[in-house]
């Protein structure tokens, strides 16, 4: 894993553009703490930062292909490429020769053998970017379900790019404005796929290639979900899942450095850890999990959380054997101020939303990484198979909207109960929102002749696959890389995300719960607890500590008068809300509004942010 950053300018010589093309590499600092490299020349300059996962002497980057002295091809890669070992067996016999055992390597080669047309054969999460000097063009392509992070800003001669928005800010040539739009894409809870909030900047879209000649910028898409017919029955399909998990953790396992995995209780990361001890027979695998001090004479049922994780976590590593950390997380620690500083530093967006899970990430994260360097978690499964409660709830699958986004499940994105009346209004979030539902039901492809209900619940699973989970895989991206560490999302897989996609939601369902399809296919692999336990979202703290904290620190701000975030807020309602007494909201959702007054006001200030309404 890493951070990749670079400029092409076909009308300028950029060999003289060494330090800021460095300052630019620098910011990915973080991704990629155990190396650096830059490689200028006429009109491109490609830098990279290495995190060493796999072949640690070598796969340097950038890495360059020569022919009789001529430079033909330089990569700069960002992620892992599972299936590297058997495209290296195949380029072998295309007559290839290798000089490292790295999978960068592989991929270098794979597009000197076959272009971008490489890009289908990859199994992986990859952002990566491709110089080619010969054709004078770059290729930035994504991997298929947007796992690795990748960003880029055309410019009047060519293009700016970077892993994260940080690494093109770097240039100094690129404002830090944002204009209404972008002000509306930080405050929803909508993610329109490419968006990239700042002025001018974009995200390469999952599954696209974006490719930059001097005739100017194309992008187009490589992959997509597609609509097919499933063939399979019930005991069929539970076996295909069960074998696409099988081999997909074994793939992703392969590592150089210590490894280990996300346990939190629940179906899908148990699944994936049970699947890991069955992989590695002999081996004792390493598992971390996160709670909060007091958190067991603290705990109260909510209307999402019916029980704690650690008694679920507890089963699960006797059952699996694994060698097991429990990271005990307080609220001192979640508003450290520092804290708070790498985890905007991380993002370069504020965080607001989920409020306490961004540091308590950050935290876990940081704690796990003094042990391992690679970890597998169960992102996805949810979106996949159907876990979320809005896929059982007929007013939300009937609305006319983001499942989401419905009054049942709203409240968990509520950021919006300070913001100024006559700005939302400006904003007209609603009309946006709107218009962003339609822009993806549009994008859901068709089965001919399907029932209406099945194609009901094809654009909900679609919708979460390439609108909600893409929030999910940008804050796992973003916490675990803020401290070198890669996390491995083996539900993610295209393969697996390809046949449960294309499965009936009856078949889905088959048994009346949620997740009914996965739980069948690893029910052999897990206690009984853990097999019949009720989704439950990753921890938020019930500390009334916490709240107490974020109060005094939006006190605070009203009291100096000066912060950037102040003409965006209803004030009076700010104040009411601290009149209230700590408590008074009854979900740790509710303090939504809350948590993206204070970090809103972080953004402006430390990003320097121009505000164009």
């Amino acid at each position: 894993m890493c951070g990749i950053a670079g400029w092409v300018d076909f009308d300028r010589d950029l060999a003289g553009e060494y330090r800021t093309a460095r300052a630019m590499t620098a910011t990915m600092s973080c991704r990629g703490p155990d190396d650096e490299g830059l490689w200028l020349t006429g009109h491109a300059a490609i830098g990279h930062r290495r995190l060493a996962i796999v072949d640690l002497d070598g796969g340097r980057q950038p890495m360059t292909a020569e022919d009789d002295g001529r430079t033909t091809a330089v990569l700069s890669f960002c992620g892992e490429v599972y299936n590297y070992r058997e495209l290296r067996t195949e380029l072998l016999g295309h007559g290839h020769r290798f000089r490292t055992a790295s999978d960068t390597e592989v991929v270098l080669r794979a597009y000197l053998q076959w272009g971008e047309g490489m890009v289908d054969r990859l199994n992986g999460m990859f952002a990566l970017a491709v110089w080619d000097p010969g054709r004078e063009e770059l290729l930035l392509i994504r991997d298929r379900m947007g796992v690795k992070p990748l960003y880029y800003y055309p410019t009047p001669a060519g293009v700016l790019f970077g892993s994260e928005p940080k690494a093109i800010l770097a240039n100094p040539s690129v404002p830090r404005r944002v204009d209404a739009d972008g002000l509306s894409e930080v405050l929803d809870m909508v993610r329109t796929p490419g968006h990239a909030v700042f002025t001018g900047m974009s995200e390469v879209r999952p599954g696209h290639l974006v490719r930059v000649r001097r005739s100017g910028l194309t992008e187009h898409r490589y992959w997509g979900l597609e609509a097919r017919e499933h063939p399979d029955d019930l005991p069929t399909t539970i076996r295909t899942v069960r074998d696409l998990l099988e081999d997909t953790v074994t793939r992703q396992l392969v590592s150089d450095v210590p490894r280990c995995l996300l346990l939190s209780g629940g179906l899908d990361s148990s699944a994936i850890t049970a699947l890991a001890a069955q992989a590695l027979p002999g081996e004792k695998v390493r598992s971390f999990s996160v709670d909060f001090a007091g958190a067991a004479e603290r705990f109260r049922p909510d209307a999402v959380r019916g029980a704690a994780d650690a008694p679920f976590v507890r089963d699960m590593v006797a059952h699996a054997g694994t060698e097991h950390t429990e990271v005990l997380l307080d609220s001192a620690g979640l508003v450290d101020p520092g804290v708070r500083a790498a985890v905007l530093a991380a993002t370069d967006l504020p965080p607001a939303y989920w409020g306490d899970m961004w540091p308590s990430l950050y935290l876990l994260f940081r704690a796990v990484r003094q042990r391992s360097t690679v970890a597998l978690s169960g992102e996805s499964a949810d979106e996949l198979f159907g876990g979320y409660r809005w896929f059982r709830n007929p007013a939300a699958l009937s609305a006319d909207t983001f499942p989401w986004l419905t009054s049942g499940s709203a409240r968990y994105f509520g950021g919006l109960a300070f913001l100024d009346q006559g700005l939302q209004a400006k904003l007209d979030l609603p009309a946006r929102r709107t218009a962003s539902y339609h822009e993806a039901l549009a994008e859901v492809p068709v089965l001919a002749g399907e029932d209406p209900g099945e194609r009901r619940m094809r654009e909900v699973t679609h919708l979460n696959l390439t609108r909600f989970v893409r929030a999910l895989l940008d804050r796992k991206d973003r916490m675990s890389m803020a401290v070198g560490l890669e996390v491995r999302v083996p539900f993610c897989d295209h393969r697996l995300v390809e046949y449960v996609f294309n499965v009936p939601w009856a078949m889905k369902s088959f048994d009346g719960r949620e997740k009914s399809l996965l739980r069948a296919a690893v029910a052999d692999l897990l206690p009984a607890s853990v097999l019949e336990r009720v989704k439950t979202p990753y921890p938020a703290t019930q500390d009334p500590g916490y709240e107490r904290a974020l109060r005094a620190d939006l006190a605070g701000l009203l009291a100096a008068g000066d912060s950037p975030v102040l003409p965006m807020l209803d004030l009076d309602r700010v104040r009411g809300y601290l009149r209230r007494p700590v408590g008074a909201v009854s979900q740790p959702y509710d303090r939504g509004g809350l948590e993206m007054a204070l970090w809103l006001d972080r953004w402006l200030t430390a990003y320097d942010v121009t505000v164009d309404l």
